[in-house]
């Protein structure tokens, strides 16, 4: 539907900078011109101090009246022509895309677990009976009981922990569930969280 008269956002120039609003970008506009290398400059340093209040978390930051100079550079679309205060000519830097990370490429075979526990799997298949791998297995036990709670639908059962860490060390590591204590796993309900936002 189009009614003459009103102006819809979705028809205007795109927004460089939405943090700050379109009045701040009809003042750069504006500001660009401007006759005059001293309108402009003087006419640029007003606009920093209302971009200062439109943005305040940016105070908290080391840098941040490079980045409102910055910012004001790109929003008038790199034509404003003042003595800027400071280099400019990084600027571009804030529009562009950190590059993707890089996935491991081994799969996961235990997904509930996770990768790491895989790899304990494999560290307490091959060290020597003892303390320190008493301690593995203690720590290894309880986090698979923590992940089972988090990633299994809430099914954390002692016997199926001792029997994945033996099945997944090849019987290397036998939990004597009489004497072993896992330690206690809170697991929030879904339920009562429902109730509190009620």
């Amino acid at each position: 539907m189009d009614i003459k008269g009103l102006d819809y956002n979705t028809k205007r120039e795109k927004l460089v900078m939405p943090e700050y609003g379109r009045e701040i970008q009809k003042m750069v506009a504006h500001a660009v011109s401007l006759p005059t290398k001293e309108e402009r400059q003087h006419c640029a340093e007003t606009i920093i101090q209302l971009m200062e209040t439109k943005v305040p978390q940016l105070a908290n930051s080391s840098n941040y009246e490079q980045t409102l100079w910055d910012h004001l550079y790109l929003m008038s679309h790199k034509e404003l022509d003042i003595d800027w205060p400071y280099d400019v000519s990084e600027a571009e830097k804030i529009h562009s895309k950190p590059q993707p990370l890089k996935l491991p490429k081994e799969n996961v075979r235990l997904r509930h677990y996770g990768r790491l526990i895989e790899e304990l799997f494999e560290k307490l298949k091959s060290m020597p009976a003892g303390d320190e791998r008493d301690a593995l297995t203690e720590y290894t036990a309880n986090q698979m009981k923590r992940d089972l709670a988090t990633w299994g639908h809430g099914s954390m059962d002692d016997e199926r922990v001792a029997n994945d860490l033996a099945r997944f060390t090849d019987g290397v590591i036998q939990l004597d569930l009489n004497s072993f204590r896992f330690e206690k796993v809170n697991v929030a309900n879904d339920d009562s969280k429902k109730k509190k936002k009620k």
